[in-house]
């Protein structure tokens, strides 16, 4: 009996640190996408960016013969770059966000295929791989330890800088941010930068626990952010969100298709029971933003 126990508190916390272990890519993604998403916009360039990092970063290494640190800090700088550009023409220009990221994404794909050829190439440099596949204490792997100690950096960037309460402020009423002073072009290249650098990041580690660099990766990434900022309470008309809540919409996104894996839940029917969890959050995200005037109003 007690071994059974063991047997099945192992296997829970085998099962947790899977979950994880998933959802670090998404979470990573999606850190960035709560910033642009409360400054009222979108970036659907983060996908490619990361097909485009990771496919680089290992062609650096196996084609070109670079040292591993500089090919990954290449990679990760790579996806810095497409974030500024992203930000850049959308803050100086005031352009919207969705057709020049889904623009840029296209580039970062272009890009991607036409350095590979189309071909995935294959990595086994210890000191590359480990990145994605290393494990602290023997257990934890490392993509978690990354996750966390983004996570709470994010947190504090959010809530207790100054950077933070000028995105809020942004996101909340733009024209009324911009005649308190607020830099409002400013933080809005630096978000997209921000959010470009992580998806780069997100690149790498996935390429390294891949063992490959593959161009085709990353298609539907950045939906899946958003999919977890919404389901976090992060709203799509900008102003309101917070870490710790994309953070919960990832886990459940996580815990969600864990629990239809180990279900033998068809992989076409997990789509569709995500889809309406998606529209089932927007639609109450909606209806938030519906009592919102009517709250302001009173007060006044």
């Amino acid at each position: 009996m007690v071994f059974r126990k063991k047997l099945v508190t192992d296997s829970g916390s085998n099962n947790l640190i899977t979950v994880l272990q998933q959802i670090t890519i998404n979470v990573f993604l999606a850190l960035g996408m709560t910033l642009v998403m409360i400054l009222g916009g979108i970036d659907l360039s983060v996908g490619a960016i990361v097909a485009l990092s990771g496919t680089l970063s290992v062609g650096f290494v196996v084609n070109n013969g670079m040292p591993v640190i500089l090919a990954v800090i290449l990679g990760i700088l790579i996806g810095g770059l497409i974030g500024l550009l992203n930000g850049v023409i959308v803050a100086q220009f005031r352009l919207p966000p969705f057709i020049i990221t889904l623009a840029t994404m296209y580039i970062a794909q272009g890009i991607a295929y036409i350095y590979s050829g189309g071909q995935a190439a294959r990595i086994t440099d210890k000191a590359f791989t480990t990145i994605g596949t290393g494990r602290i204490f023997g257990f934890l792997p490392s993509p978690v330890i990354y996750m966390a100690i983004l996570v709470f950096i994010f947190v504090m960037l959010l809530s207790k800088t100054k950077f933070g309460t000028y995105v809020y402020a942004i996101g909340g009423n733009r024209e009324a941010a911009r005649l308190s002073g607020v830099p409002s072009k400013k933080v809005e290249i630096y978000v997209y930068v921000l959010t470009g650098l992580l998806a780069g990041f997100a690149g790498i580690v996935l390429a390294a626990r891949m063992y490959s660099g593959q161009p085709s990766v990353g298609q539907g990434y950045e939906l899946d952010a958003i999919a977890a900022c919404v389901l976090g309470g992060v709203s799509m008309a900008g102003g309101r969100g917070s870490i710790s809540g994309t953070v919960f919409g990832a886990i459940v996104i996580g815990v969600v298709s864990n629990g239809l894996n180990l279900l033998g839940v068809n992989s076409f029917w997990q789509l569709l029971i995500m889809g309406l969890i998606i529209i089932i959050a927007v639609i109450i995200d909606a209806q938030k933003g519906k009592k919102l005037p009517f709250s302001f109003k009173k007060a006044a």
